[in-house]
């Protein structure tokens, strides 16, 4: 078997190994993204605008904020700011992942790009058979959960553009989306500080500020309070 033949071999091994670990997030990407996809041509977008959309951003949820800032005035540093804060968690994943992309060459690039919750935890804690590159494993996972985000958002607008029906209510998705990722959270916390710390700090700047405006100054208090409080903290993670 030749060089060639033997690189063919190898992702075609990896591609085989890492599609079971990625079939439970295709049922949950097809239909959010269509949910997306639908939300959008509710919101007077064509069809282009999710699958174009998801398949450059591809970051869940500031996609769906996305929606309001296109719509809204044209606020750049909002949206960069918006932007940082939803997705900052991807900072740590990218520091628990350096060791791991070691070697990957040219795909760590698309690997980076690519990463979302979903992929960091089937490319952090999967156990990789000893004959299957590391490397394109993790490609291939992140590849296929890109396919069904874009493929579901994709169908969500098509779907939406042919089929006409009440999409009254529908925005509220976004709403239930951080309800559940909220929840999901609570659940898994040993210490519900920093969680309301967040709720405490939102409903004082809702007050202030308002519906429309309270959002960035929240997040901004609420990452200066959890700097000051880092290290008691991290203290109290340590004891329980």
């Amino acid at each position: 078997m030749n060089k060639s033949s033997r690189e063919r071999h190898t992702i075609k091994k990896a591609a085989r190994c890492a599609f079971p670990h990625t079939i439970p997030i295709l049922t949950g990407f097809l239909f959010l993204g269509m949910t997306y996809g639908i939300y959008m041509n509710a919101s007077g977008f064509s069809f282009w605008y999710p699958m174009l959309m998801s398949l450059t951003i591809f970051a869940g949820s500031i996609e769906f904020v996305t929606v309001n800032l296109l719509l809204g005035a044209f606020h750049p540093v909002q949206a960069l700011a918006m932007a940082l804060m939803i997705n900052a968690r991807h900072l740590f994943y990218d520091i628990s992942m350096l060791e791991k992309y070691q070697g990957a060459g040219l795909k760590k690039f698309y690997l980076i790009f690519g990463m979302c919750d979903e992929s960091f935890s089937i490319n952090y804690a999967a156990e990789i058979p000893e004959d299957v590159d590391r490397s394109w494993f993790m490609f291939f996972v992140t590849l296929y959960n890109h396919i069904y985000w874009v493929t579901g958002a994709t169908l969500g607008g098509i779907f939406g553009f042919l089929i006409h029906f009440s999409t009254e209510g529908l925005d509220f998705v976004m709403t239930a989306m951080f309800v559940v990722i909220f929840m999901e959270q609570w659940m898994k916390e040993k210490s519900h500080t920093c969680s309301v710390l967040g709720l405490l700090l939102s409903l004082i700047c809702l007050i202030i500020f308002g519906p429309d405006r309270f959002i960035i100054p929240a997040m901004l208090m609420l990452l200066a309070m959890l700097t000051f409080l880092r290290t008691p903290l991290t203290r109290g993670g340590e004891n329980q």
